[in-house]
């Protein structure tokens, strides 16, 4: 991986640290979901809700689109597979590790 790769995933994996956030990401795994929904789910403030959401879709780990009033919210399975690629790729022994 690349020196500012660490970065960008750091930063993913932080965002992804949080209880709440990762109980989302499993939530809109399977489908669209309205912000409303999840805000009844968790029962928290939209304001709550908000930050949750605007730290995972600035990491590109959830897509947002705007439906009248609400948001609707939808895993990015292209990064979801990407993350998978980087853990892959840091914990197995190969030629391009650091060490």
């Amino acid at each position: 991986m690349k020196s500012n790769e660490y970065k960008d995933y750091a930063t993913i994996f932080k965002a992804l640290s949080d209880e709440t956030r990762l109980k989302i990401v499993e939530m809109i795994s399977c489908e669209e979901m309205c912000a409303c929904d999840i805000l009844d789910f968790f029962q928290i403030s939209q304001s709550t809700l908000s930050y949750h959401m605007k730290i995972l879709t600035e990491c590109n780990v959830v897509k947002s689109r705007k439906d009248g009033p609400w948001v609707k919210y939808v895993l990015n399975k292209d990064e979801i597979n990407k993350i998978t690629g980087v853990l892959e790729e840091l914990t197995i022994d190969n030629d391009s590790c650091i060490c």
